[in-house]
């Protein structure tokens, strides 16, 4: 990955009002993966303090697209066509982790496969908690 492409995924992920609001971090850059946090606050959580599953989909949506973006040499924008998750367990945790695979990057349609993790404070525990497989598409 060039320094321009990754400073473009970094400048769009910087300017992303709802990325900012979950304090999302970026974690990892490079070509066909993308690796981002978001720490835990109140309203992500279900009564008993695990993660809201509508959460996960929407950080495993969000990293997906990113990882997309990385395959292309050329900025791009990308949409999603299909998303399906598998929650594992309960995500119980101080945060979540996305981990974001390009499986196939086509010219215009592209697969990627997301794990989710929950970690603690200290990010020395870590728990797959979601497993997804997301098609992207390629408007411009």
């Amino acid at each position: 990955m060039t320094p321009e492409k990754r400073q473009l995924i970094t400048d769009s992920f910087n300017r992303s009002e709802t990325l900012q609001f979950y304090k999302a971090e970026l974690l990892e850059v490079d070509t066909d993966f993308i690796s981002m946090k978001i720490p835990k606050m109140e309203l992500m959580t279900r009564k008993a303090g695990m993660f809201n599953g509508a959460m996960i989909a929407s950080l495993v949506d969000v990293s997906s697209g990113y990882a997309a973006v990385s395959h292309y040499a050329e900025d791009c924008y990308v949409v999603t066509v299909e998303l399906k998750v598998n929650y594992l367990r309960p995500a119980i945790g101080d945060a979540l982790v996305s981990k974001s695979y390009v499986v196939k990057g086509g010219a215009k349609i592209s697969v990627i496969r997301t794990e989710i993790y929950t970690v603690d404070e200290n990010g020395k525990s870590e728990s797959h908690v979601a497993t997804s497989l997301v098609t992207m598409m390629k408007i411009r």
